[in-house]
């Protein structure tokens, strides 16, 4: 994949994680069952803050179930746990660790969100 396509590529996932309606986002639950235990780019979101925290997994299910600092910061900045959700695109190309590190790459720097510590530079 060329770097315009990726770009492309990361600007849709970017589109379908940023601006899909809050209320079709997951609430956050203990065992997170309504999320599938499949590959993805995920973003923790604020119903108006907007992004907080942007992250890829193999297993969107298992990233959550097992905890994520994302919660305890939103908990910190005393967040009601109603106002914030999960936004996930899954994806099917799992197999290339690099195009999803680029990807993920590509989304955090065109948004920077508070809860990501390192942004990678770009490559």
């Amino acid at each position: 994949m060329n770097n315009s396509e990726l770009q492309i590529q990361a600007q849709k996932i970017l589109d379908n994680i940023a601006f899909m309606p809050f209320e079709q986002c997951q609430p956050l639950t203990r065992g997170f069952e309504s999320i599938p235990a499949r590959p993805g780019i995920y973003a923790i979101r604020h119903r108006t803050d907007g992004l907080l925290y942007i992250g890829k997994t193999k297993s969107l299910r298992g990233r959550f179930s097992g905890g994520h600092k994302a919660f305890l910061w939103a908990w910190l900045d005393k967040y009601n746990d109603e106002d914030v959700r999960i936004a996930v695109e899954l994806i099917a190309h799992w197999g290339n660790p690099t195009l999803l590190l680029e990807l993920e790459a590509i989304i955090l720097r065109a948004t920077e969100p508070p809860y990501n510590v390192q942004i990678p530079a770009e490559m």
